[in-house]
């Protein structure tokens, strides 16, 4: 299945979205291998590449580098051809990554990606978690900054993308959709996932292929036969790689409604 509803928003996203780390980081990475960033050229040509198989989702964040000005850059033309995803809370700057939730912080770097991407409302904005959950979402200003930059017409919808399942769970009280981890090797998801669906709420699943370390003909199916799956977050560099994953994507067979 190449297509499928992204939660209650009335968007059909493609299984696979491109994960946009790798055009614009490759310092201070979890990755096993290093790699050199992607000169101009290439990566304008993957990412239009990317928007021509049919992928409709590229994800990025203030964390991964010059990520969000290149997709400002090479994809404004082609604005309306796919749903963006960004995130709050995590910026990453002369080699280095910090978290800051205050409200300035958060708001400013609403506006910064506003104007990186080249575009005047931001589809999705997640938070990017450290690792504290449930102290983020009750006591920064993390979940209010989104909620008014969505009253504002500045974000379409709202999220979380967080480490663990408590705090997923918390986030469905007001959340649009969630990215969680969920593989293979790593079910513990799994029941939020379903929960998720069931109250409308989209699900992007990040690091599907934990970090590189599955095949991605094993990894793809095993994620997308989930029917609460909105779609899975894959990176890279290598068009022809991310074209055998489209393929593997679009044989996966349909789930069955939640």
């Amino acid at each position: 299945m190449q297509y499928r509803p992204l939660g209650n928003t009335g968007f059909e996203i493609s299984a696979l979205g491109f994960g946009a780390f790798k055009i614009g980081r490759n310092q201070q990475i979890k990755y096993s291998q290093a790699y050199d960033l992607p000169d101009d050229d290439t990566t304008e040509r993957l990412l239009n590449s990317i928007l021509d198989l049919g992928i409709n989702h590229i994800d990025t964040a203030p964390a991964y580098g010059i990520s969000e000005q290149r997709i400002g850059q090479f994809l404004s033309h082609r604005r309306s051809e796919f749903l963006l995803s960004t995130k709050i809370g995590e910026t990453f700057e002369n080699g280095q990554s910090t978290y800051d939730y205050s409200h300035a912080s958060l708001q400013a770097s609403l506006e910064r990606s506003l104007q990186r991407l080249q575009t005047d409302v931001l589809d999705v904005v997640l938070i990017h978690s450290n690792g504290n959950d449930e102290e983020i979402l009750t006591h920064t200003d993390a979940v209010e900054v989104l909620q008014t930059a969505k009253q504002a017409g500045q974000i379409r919808w709202i999220g979380f993308s967080g480490k663990t399942f408590a705090g997923a769970a918390s986030a469905l009280d007001w959340a649009d959709m969630l990215m969680v981890e969920y593989h293979l090797e790593d079910r513990s998801h799994e029941a939020l996932i379903q929960q998720a669906a069931q109250q409308g709420i989209g699900v992007f699943v990040k690091k599907g292929l934990a970090s590189g370390h599955l095949p991605p003909e094993a990894a793809i199916p095993f994620v997308l036969s989930n029917p609460g799956v909105s779609n899975l977050v894959v990176g890279g560099l290598n068009l022809n790689h991310m074209q055998t994953n489209w393929q593997t994507a679009g044989a996966v067979s349909i789930p069955p409604a939640v």
